[in-house]
């Protein structure tokens, strides 16, 4: 997690993974996008243990009627096979909100572009909450 190759991380909907020593990210920014069902604050231990330990700018930002799937392809696919939640997102909407944040991430950290959209909520995107428990 800790490796020097990597510019900035952005982690979409799953487990922090391995859990993250204080520092190792060297400042680097990391940004935490997953289902308001799944990984608010205090629901997801993993996003929670290694929030304080993310030490350059970052993010945890959660995104409202989603499941794990809706931040891939897989969304269209289980859509098109009726296996899509009740009251979830259409996958076209998650799938741009998701692309929509992860590209102002990356064209922010990468290219330097100033992205007001990562400041906080969006009117254009009321599905997605900013958290910094």
């Amino acid at each position: 997690m800790g490796t020097r190759r990597l510019t900035a991380q952005a982690r979409r909907c799953s487990g922090a993974g391995a859990s993250i020593p204080a520092n190792s990210l060297g400042g680097r920014p990391f940004l935490l996008l997953g289902s308001q069902a799944d990984h608010i604050p205090g629901k997801d231990h993993t996003w929670d243990g290694n929030w304080p330990n993310m030490s350059g700018w970052k993010r945890w930002l959660t995104m409202a009627h989603t499941d794990h799937t809706s931040f891939t392809d897989l969304s269209i696919l289980q859509k098109e096979a009726g296996m899509s939640g009740p009251g979830n997102l259409s996958p076209q909407r998650s799938l741009e909100i998701t692309r929509t944040y992860i590209g102002a991430f990356f064209d922010l950290h990468l290219k330097g572009k100033k992205q007001p959209l990562l400041s906080g909520p969006s009117p254009a995107n009321p599905e997605i909450a900013f958290h910094n428990p």
